[in-house]
């Protein structure tokens, strides 16, 4: 909770992420906060007050993925709410001939989420997810091999980084439309 509130507005894209994994977590504990506090939380050195405040955080967190139908797969309104702000900025950067640099960033991670689509359209019907997401997807696998000490090859390594640059140029630029900033005349 603690890093997620740093992350909400400083890296949208991280923040992202970092829901996702909280997600997997408190799957991982059957959406259960008395688990999640023997199992998870009573790692942490913290005040009574900060155990409170991230107990009743996580617990409200187990209650949105019960209510949502998101206790196996999927994920929260919440955070496809990110999801969704993120793509209206990209949408808007793409449109606009003012940011070439995020164009050129685009253009080089796009053969990258043609190949990630394919690949999941052979592995089940789905693939109909918007082009971000499917970059979020991936920095999350790879996220999830290196958490599990499995070996990265070099050429997810590369289109790991490039996936990165964008989706941190973008958390830059959505700051900046937050602000009012990003079409300044």
């Amino acid at each position: 909770m603690f890093i997620a509130r740093q992350l909400r507005n400083k890296n949208r894209a991280e923040y992202l992420l970092y829901m996702w994994q909280v997600e997997d977590i408190i799957r991982a504990h059957h959406c259960d906060i008395e688990a999640l506090r023997n199992g998870y939380l009573s790692q942490f050195d913290l005040t009574a007050e900060e155990r409170k405040e991230l107990e009743e955080w996580y617990e409200n967190l187990c209650v949105m993925l019960k209510e949502e139908g998101k206790t196996l797969h999927g994920h929260l309104q919440i955070n496809k709410n990110v999801l969704e702000s993120l793509s209206e900025t990209h949408n808007k950067l793409l449109s606009s001939s003012q940011y070439p640099y995020y164009r050129e960033l685009y253009y080089k991670v796009l053969p990258y989420i043609v190949e990630l689509r394919a690949k999941k359209q052979e592995k089940t019907s789905g693939g109909n997810e918007k082009e971000l997401e499917t970059c979020f997807e991936f920095l999350y696998g790879v996220m999830l091999l290196r958490f599990q000490k499995k070996e990265v090859f070099p050429e997810t390594q590369n289109a790991a980084k490039d996936v990165s640059a964008l989706l941190g140029q973008l958390s830059d630029y959505w700051k900046k439309d937050q602000e009012g900033q990003l079409f300044e005349t």
